[in-house]
């Protein structure tokens, strides 16, 4: 009973944040979500949020309708600031295909983005560090 709450189970679907250069030359962070799959991530919506466990600390929630994303492609979720690599960074992604609902929560763990976890980022092809 319980696997059937839980939903259907979200495969080759990322999220990565990706060091880039700014227009005036300064690096900028931002975050993507990735779509590994083969069909469209129907009425995409995320909601991200940065808390902390040891103490008092969480930012707004925000909540963005990012719309379909096309197969084999990223899209821009929100710039983040380094101020906030020191929390728990939350992403919560729900879409649907045909017709079902699916939904993940990845979360970025405090000091994971670093340029020692960077990777050469799929679809993106950009330094960055991904979850998914």
């Amino acid at each position: 009973m319980k696997e059937k709450l839980r939903g259907p189970k979200v495969e080759e679907v990322s999220v990565a944040v990706i060091q880039e250069q700014g227009d005036d030359g300064e690096p900028v962070f931002n975050v993507y979500l990735i779509n590994h799959k083969t069909v469209a991530l129907e009425q995409t919506l995320v909601t991200s949020t940065g808390y902390s466990t040891d103490r008092d600390v969480k930012t707004s929630t925000l909540r963005r309708l990012l719309g379909n994303v096309e197969p084999k492609s990223s899209i821009l979720i929100e710039p983040i600031i380094k101020e906030v690599f020191g929390l728990n960074n939350e992403y919560w992604v729900s879409f649907w295909i045909k017709n079902r609902l699916y939904d993940k929560k990845f979360i970025f763990l405090p000091e994971s983005i670093d340029p020692k976890n960077y990777v050469i980022v799929p679809i993106i092809l950009k330094k960055g560090v991904i979850i998914g």
